[in-house]
Order: C-alpha cells, then structure tokens, then sequence
C-alpha cells in the first residue's frame, strides 16, 4: 500500500512509526512532515488545507489511503474532496467535525442522545455571558466555541478571572473561534481520554490514556496543548469503560447517523470520572490526541493500519485490537516560554545516541534539519517516549533518555505520570 499521513507534528510522527512496522506499507508519504518523520518517511510540501490540492497529490503518487492528523484538514472538508475523488481516507466529513470544530453542536448532539455532560449555555456578546457567570458564580468554565489549537478553554476559580477569559475571547484572543463561547458548569474529578473508531454505525475502543496538560510540575502554570502522557489510563475501569460506550459513544455515532452527518474516524473522548464513579464527557476530539497518540502507537503498533484501513472501508465489525499488558509514557520537550513566546531555531543534540526500537521512541513534533543539525522550529518539540511491563519503569526509562538530550533552550516536567504512580 502506498499511504499519505497529513500533518507534522509529533502525532504524525507517531502514526508514521506505527503504519512503518506492517509489512503491507509499502510507501509513506508525510505532509508536510518533520525532521523525524524525515527519517522514516519522505515528506512532502503540501498544503494540506486544500483538498485538491491533496486529491492531485495522491492521484499522481497511486496513493491507496490519506491518513489526516490534525483537526484544521477535517473542518476544511479535506476528507470530503478526498472522497468524493475515490481514495479512500481516514477522517470525518466537514460536518461530522463539527463534533470538536463546534462546541455548541457536540452540546446540542449530546442533549439529543442523552449523553452525560456539562450543563451549558452559549453567548455571542460578552456582556450577556458576564452577567450569565456572575449569576452563576465560580469556578466555571469558557471555551471558545470553534477550533483553537486545542488552547480555548479556561476553568476560571472566581468570576474576576472568568470575566477577563470572557474579554480575551471577545477581544479576538483566539480569533474566529472566540466569537461566541459556551459557558460550563466546572465538573470535578479525574480526567482520562477514551480512544474510539467509528465507521459510521460500528464503533471500537482501541485505547485509553491520562495527559498532563499545565506547563509546570505539580499541574501549575498555564493549559498548554500537552506535556506528557501514559496508556493505560488506571481510572478507566472496564465498568467505566462500558458506561462510556453505551451511555456517551454510541447515543453520538446513532444521533450523527441520525442527522445524516455518520461518523466516519477516531473519536477521541475527553472523560470526568466524578467521584460516584461515572463518566461525564467533556469534550470530543475528531482526531488523534497530542502526546496521546505516542503512547497508544507504541502499545498498538503495525496493527494501527490494519486497524485505520478497517475503519476507512466501513468494516470495523470484522476488527478487534490485540493489546500487550503493558504500559507507555511519553514525556514532551517543549521550548522555553511555551505555551507564551518562544524561540525558534535552536539546535537539538543527543538524538542520535537513543535508541527507536519498539520499547522506546523519541518522536517529533516541532522540528526541522538544516545543515545536519536538528532544530527546534516549534513550542512543543520532542515526545521521549518509552514502554515497559509496568509504568513505572516507562517513567524511569523515558526520562533516562530525556536526560541525555542536549538543549538548554528546552524544558520538560519531572512528574509525568504522578497520578497514576
């Protein structure tokens, strides 16, 4: 098979590794790629936003499956073209997107399936939603209604400070995607994300996994987009597990049938486990998370392929995923001042003295070569990650080999891990 991966970030570089290791790949094509998938791939310049632009690309290079990372492709009805060109492509249509493109239609979905979640109320004038919060009081929660690289929500602890979330927002902090927000009741306990194919009526569980999303040790300092992961999530037991399919997952994939909008892709299930012991969603992804991804494809490996194929051609029925019982952890090395202002251009070293074997992988997200030097061209840069028996030994592994890279303009978390060790 020759297979088209879009996107560049650590995500893809995991996707890439995974679909390298079954022998039915016979080209991988990376667009635009990295330094890392550089290196088991070849990459392409592409704009992966424009659909016939991507059409063309697979057509002249016999492309049998496009494999789309990021979320932008999918609200930009990539996948739509794609399909409507005859190749066969893993990700949802435009509007079945619209379940993490929209926060105010996966709400309306929710409501009509009867999936547990987050009282909510959506405002498009900042002044109404301040009343609104105040009314309310804190903590509470506001997101920006569209897509904003995963950093428009805060859960502000008075309304002072949900007020001033409401005024960045309003103020074009996050552009488009801020220009209505849904305000949430703050739910509390544990969160865990939940990793589901759909074909469009089929679903299948292929993974579970906890990320740590504040900057700092101890979960201080801002929401970034990720700074480390580990698979499996211990929270999510198998009773869990079950409540989440059949009372969250399948009520979606039936009510997106339903409006003739099927879910065709990897539903990723953002969980609160309160403390009674169920599950609230809040939130769904449309894609593969970052550093999610890293650990489930070091768990999953060559078989992800089989997996995606399956899903693509609406047979995920004949399907199920054979898990090792072990553990992954994946620890991000992101540029000093991340999630803020950060550097660009500063030189990686140490790379090639770790191992990439199927027990541990340092993936890419924000890199490039230049001069045979590796840069770093991005806030979140590498994904050390590593598998073992038990997750605490992929904690200790994972960051004896984060310990040897050279970057003093980097920085990573100690405690990648904590809760569930």
């Amino acid at each position: 098979m020759n297979i088209l991966i879009l996107g560049s970030g650590g995500r893809e570089h995991s996707l890439a590794w995974a679909i390298k290791q079954n022998p039915k790949c016979d080209r991988l094509i990376v667009a635009p790629g990295n330094a890392g998938t550089a290196q088991i791939a070849q990459n392409a310049a592409l704009d992966i936003l424009d659909g016939d632009a991507v059409a063309r690309f697979a057509e002249e290079n016999a492309i049998d499956l496009v494999v789309i990372g990021p979320e932008a492709p999918m609200a930009a009805g990539v996948s739509d073209t794609l399909r409507a060109a005859g190749i066969t492509t893993f990700g949802p249509s435009a509007a079945a997107a619209q379940l993490e493109a929209s926060k105010t239609f996966t709400k309306e979905v929710c409501d009509a399936a009867g999936a547990p979640t987050a009282a909510w109320k959506r405002f498009e004038e900042a002044e109404a939603a301040k009343a609104y919060v105040t009314e309310q009081g804190a903590p509470i929660v506001i997101k920006a209604d569209g897509l904003a690289a995963g950093k428009g929500v805060v859960v502000a602890s008075t309304v002072t400070e949900a007020h001033a979330a409401l005024d960045d927002m309003f103020g074009g902090a996050f552009g488009e995607a801020g220009a209505s927000v849904v305000i949430e009741e703050c739910m509390f306990g544990e969160e865990a994300s939940f990793f589901v194919l759909s074909d469009g009526k089929s679903i299948l569980p292929i993974g579970t996994a906890q990320d740590h999303k504040r900057a700092f040790d101890g979960d201080k300092g801002p929401n970034t987009g990720g700074m480390g992961a580990y698979s499996p999530a211990p929270c999510l037991t198998p009773a869990i597990q079950h409540q989440v399919l059949s009372e969250i997952v399948q009520p979606t994939i039936d009510e997106m049938a339903k409006r003739c909008t099927p879910f065709e892709g990897v539903l990723y299930v953002g969980l609160m486990i309160e403390e009674t012991g169920r599950a609230r969603l809040i939130e769904y992804n449309v894609r593969f998370g970052d550093p999610e991804t890293q650990v489930l494809m070091m768990r999953l490996g060559g078989q992800v392929l089989d997996l995606i194929q399956a899903c693509a051609e609406t047979r995920l029925t004949e399907m199920q995923v054979n898990w090792a019982d072990d553990h992954a952890l994946t620890i991000v090395m992101a540029a000093n001042g991340y999630p803020g202002d950060y550097e660009k251009g500063s030189v990686i070293s140490g790379l090639e003295a770790l191992p990439q074997d199927s027990g541990a992988m340092t993936f890419h997200a924000g890199t490039t070569a230049q001069d045979e030097q590796i840069t770093a061209t991005g806030g979140r840069v590498l994904n050390v990650t590593a598998r073992a028996e038990t997750l605490a030994a992929a904690q200790k592994r994972a960051y004896a080999l984060a310990d040897q890279i050279e970057w003093p303009e980097g920085f990573y978390r100690r405690d990648i891990g904590w809760r569930a060790l």
